[in-house]
């Protein structure tokens, strides 16, 4: 059986990280904190998990502190979380059997990180989430920071939910990426995907679609291109170009077969362009695209959304029982959606 460091970094998390913590203590054995300037009882709550935690002064720097914290482990495998993260009794087992029965020359397990309450509709994507300590991975970047997987590493199915208490400064991420430039520090082509998706959040569309131009020309993860090219869509959107934005999804086309976001943004711009017929064959192969494992994953793609979109499709265009069954396949996805329940009483009083 392997061993494993929970590795953490916190600041006045005295809300959460018991809760943390306590879904998680059965399957490790070592946890490592690092609290970088908490003023709240975040280090007393911690206290009564483990004895080993420790001051970093912050940085700007999630990198830093991520690496500050991995340097303190001494079990076979790295186990990362933040303070609002959980794992509920099924994945817990599942860990447990994992470490149980995994071979110690994998280098990296991916597990799944689901951002929403609803399995069905989160947005969730797959991260290196414990990675073999003689690897000696490090951490990188200064804001969504990042482990390159490298090595031998296994998929796993364990899913570890992020469930956000409280509403973190929406302006953090901005700032440290614009102090790294006004200290003329150069940004990796993933740093500045990033930032642009920042810039993107913030509505400053110009400066975006520039970030976005800049980076394209640099050598992006693929799905950071198709993902960059999609922001790049918004900002045309964003300036009333919807035919400039569908230019640049079709262009995405080039890079892989459609995910099932690409494919219901080309069906939203053919929407805004109230092009229905072209907008209902995007959203079709949309539902009829496999779930990925790799990259931001918006599981709404995939069901909910283009179900909903096809019901108004088809009733702009006459189509009247074929919306109904269309909203009637949302309602199989989603079965509280306040919007299969607008739907629904909307066809009742035509």
């Amino acid at each position: 059986m392997v061993s494993i460091s929970l590795c953490m970094i916190v600041k006045d998390e005295e809300a959460v990280l018991e809760r943390c913590l306590r879904s998680v203590v059965e399957a490790v054995d070592e946890i490592i904190i690092a609290d970088t300037g908490s003023t709240d009882r975040t280090k007393e709550i911690a206290a009564a998990f483990t004895s080993k935690i420790y001051d970093f002064e912050w940085i700007d720097d999630f990198a830093a502190a991520r690496n500050f914290a991995f340097s303190k482990a001494t079990m076979d495998y790295q186990f990362w979380l933040d303070a609002d993260d959980v794992m509920d009794r099924e994945n817990l087992d599942q860990l447990l059997k994992l470490k149980a029965t995994l071979s110690k020359d994998t280098d990296v397990v991916m597990m799944e990180y689901s951002m929403g309450e609803k399995d069905t509709s989160a947005l969730s994507f797959y991260r290196e989430r414990l990675l073999r300590r003689e690897a000696g991975f490090l951490w990188e970047g200064a804001v969504h920071e990042v482990i390159a997987p490298r090595g031998k590493i296994l998929y796993s199915p364990i899913m570890i939910r992020h469930k956000k208490e409280r509403i973190r400064d929406p302006f953090r991420n901005l700032r440290i990426y614009e102090k790294k430039i006004a200290d003329r520090c150069k940004f990796t082509p993933r740093e500045r995907y990033y930032y642009a998706r920042e810039l993107v959040d913030h509505r400053r569309w110009e400066e975006a679609e520039r970030q976005l131009g800049l980076a394209l020309r640099e050598e992006l993860w693929r799905v950071d291109r198709i993902n960059a090219l999609r922001l790049m869509s918004l900002c045309h959107r964003a300036k009333g170009d919807h035919q400039g934005a569908l230019q640049i999804l079709l262009t995405a086309l080039s890079e892989e077969a459609p995910r099932g976001e690409l494919c219901c943004a080309i069906a939203d711009a053919f929407f805004a362009l109230q092009d229905w017929e072209n907008a209902a064959f995007w959203y079709e192969l949309a539902l009829s695209r496999p779930l990925p494992q790799d990259g931001f994953i918006e599981k709404d793609c995939y069901g909910l959304s283009p179900a909903l979109q096809l019901c108004v499709c088809c009733y702009k265009t006459g189509q009247i029982e074929k919306a109904k069954e269309w909203n009637e396949r949302a309602a199989q996805y989603a079965p509280d959606c306040p919007q299969v329940a607008y739907n629904r009483s909307f066809f009742l009083n035509q």
